[in-house]
């Protein structure tokens, strides 16, 4: 996190330095798209990856964060519509629904400045602060109650506070699981509780920094906890000793207090699912920057027990990253994933959607993406869903919610982010920058 001081100092930074560094970005940008036509987006079983095209100074592109005016929504698929669950939260960014639907939200936000060393870091920061991915975290969760069943929550309270950066969320057998920054918590809860004050039990340690999130999910008997872990840095830049046992997902025994790795080689898996007719984990995962702007694509994948996923040495299967201290042995082991989700979307939740839930929608996944900062034409920033049959996906995404990013790109109204199914059987979903969650149900 970044201390007092740094902030004040990099705060203080002169206006015209942070102007030519947006100019420089710019150009950048500019001359990459003279220099190359577009690629399509790289998206499906089997997508078109453009050949890598190494940057020594990665893209940078962000939105400025602008937020949502009054009477100003989503656009809704057809057939479907939105209204705001709740608003005025701080940086919303899950969703977990308790047994008697209460929701609760967690409000986090990752602070990073503290590696700031170069023009290019203070350029990252600012344009991160502009667009509202930087700043104080609220490290709390918040319930929230919809008591007349009209589909917004009359009431909400804090939950807990005083949090390390909270995330993933789970209850089991009147136990609280909550996934910190820096490792799992858990905590005793009484049905109907509107807050937890009790001290809290740490069942596994995590490094905090980088990646941030730790995303939760509990399997159907409640026996085990799978825990998503980011990496701390973008292609292991500053050595692997200090990536152990990172970029992996975990699985925590609840009843034997062990944990173990359960696959590995994923950069920043966030959303967690079961498939349930195969009862299969799928995660989302955001895969690594400054290879261009299709390359290589973010994926949703199946997760075997053991399965070692590519990063940092290779993506998409085997395809080597030449910026990278090679190991041929884990490149030979490298699984390929099972769906592009298009390059940089930062797609980030994650949930199953059962037919019938929403009218015209079959069994699948939804997924938040968050959307760009690292490309020349920004992507993401929408809700999407991906049909599957007999566990597999079996077509093209298609859009529940658009409209969060302006059609110039310069602002974005919002930026999806975790993606639940509420306890009426809505899809809800947290919007960090609009600082809503949005329910989506029939028209």
């Amino acid at each position: 996190m970044v201390r007092a001081k740094s902030l004040k100092r990099i705060d203080g930074m002169s206006d015209i330095f942070a102007r030519i560094v947006a100019m420089i970005g710019a150009v950048m940008i500019l001359m990459r798209r003279w220099g190359k036509s577009p690629h399509a987006p790289a998206v499906g079983a089997a997508p078109a990856i453009p050949e890598a095209q190494p940057q020594r100074i990665p893209t940078l592109k962000m939105p400025t964060a602008k937020g949502w005016s009054d009477g100003h929504v989503p656009t809704v698929a057809p057939g479907l519509k939105v209204n705001a669950f709740a608003k005025g939260l701080k940086h919303p960014r899950w969703i977990h629904v308790l047994p008697n639907g209460d929701v609760l939200i967690a409000e986090a936000l990752g602070v990073d400045g503290g590696r700031i060393k170069t023009p290019f870091d203070y350029a990252m920061y600012s344009t991160m602060k502009r667009a509202a991915a930087v700043g104080v975290s609220a490290n709390r969760i918040t319930l929230l109650r919809d008591t007349d069943g009209d589909g917004v929550a009359e009431t909400r309270h804090v939950f807990m506070e005083g949090l390390n950066h909270p995330f993933g969320m789970a209850m089991l057998d009147g136990t609280f699981y909550v996934g910190n920054t820096d490792g799992v918590v858990a905590y005793p809860y009484s049905d109907g509780a509107t807050r937890i004050e009790a001290t809290g039990r740490k069942i596994a340690d995590f490094k905090p920094a980088g990646h941030w999130t730790r995303s939760l999910l509990a399997n159907s008997d409640g026996t085990k906890l799978y825990v998503g872990v980011g990496s701390l840095s973008n292609i292991a830049e500053n050595g692997m000793e200090v990536e152990e046992g990172r970029a992996a997902i975990y699985e925590l025994d609840l009843t034997t207090g062990t944990n173990r790795i359960f696959a590995g080689g994923l950069r920043n898996p966030v959303g967690l699912a079961f498939e349930p007719s195969t009862n299969m984990l799928w995660t989302v995962v955001n895969e690594r920057d400054g290879l261009g702007d299709e390359t290589p694509p973010d994926y949703l994948t199946s997760v075997r027990d053991g399965g070692f996923y590519g990063w940092p040495f290779c993506y998409w299967g085997q395809t080597v990253d030449d910026r990278v201290p090679q190991d041929a042995a884990l490149v030979a082991s490298a699984l390929t994933p099972d769906y592009a989700l298009g390059g940089h979307t930062a797609s980030l939740g994650l949930c199953w959607l059962p037919a019938g839930t929403l009218p015209g929608f079959p069994d699948g996944m939804v997924i938040g993406q968050h959307g760009s900062w690292n490309r020349s034409t920004l992507s993401g920033y929408r809700v999407i869903f991906v049909p599957f049959e007999n566990g597999r996906p079996s077509g093209p995404p298609r859009d529940i919610l658009t409209g969060f990013l302006a059609p110039d790109e310069k602002f974005s109204y919002g930026r999806p982010v975790g993606v639940k199914i509420g306890p009426d059987g809505s899809l809800l979903v947290a919007d960090d920058v609009g600082d809503v969650i949005w329910r989506v149900t029939a028209a």
